[in-house]
């Protein structure tokens, strides 16, 4: 098994609201995502619409990743909402691994709503070349 099969959702992949056990069983948006995988690292990219810097947490404890974005727009007084593509709760993605992650060298971006996040491979984990003597 590669190690990208080891980075599933806990979730399905559709976006539908769920509820995660967590979070005091408030209804949550999964985000669409992509995971791409380097020799030296895996690269996750999720949309994350009307999520600001600040509303934005990123975690990485033993086996898990978790994303968890809160949308900081509000509805106008006197608007009235006619169609929502979206639900109006907290986007939450929590990606699973067999600690093949070196936490302390991630790095992200958030860009007009498109997160970027750079998950290096441990040491341990990359291929090397064996000199043959």
């Amino acid at each position: 098994m590669s190690l990208l099969n080891t980075l599933l959702p806990t979730f399905t992949r559709n976006g539908a609201v769920a509820t995660d056990a967590n979070s005091d069983l408030s209804p949550v948006v999964k985000p669409a995502y992509e995971i791409r995988e380097t020799p030296d690292s895996f690269a996750l990219t999720a949309s994350l619409p009307g999520v600001a810097k600040d509303a934005l947490e990123l975690t990485a404890e033993a086996g898990q990743f978790r994303i968890v974005g809160r949308r900081s727009w509000k509805q106008p007084d006197g608007w009235t909402t006619l169609y929502r593509e979206t639900a109006e709760a907290p986007y939450e993605l929590v990606l699973t691994h067999d600690n093949a992650i070196d936490a302390d060298k991630v790095s992200a971006e958030l860009r007009e709503g498109i997160l970027r996040i750079v998950l290096p491979k441990r040491e341990a984990l990359k291929p090397r070349k064996i000199a043959v003597s």
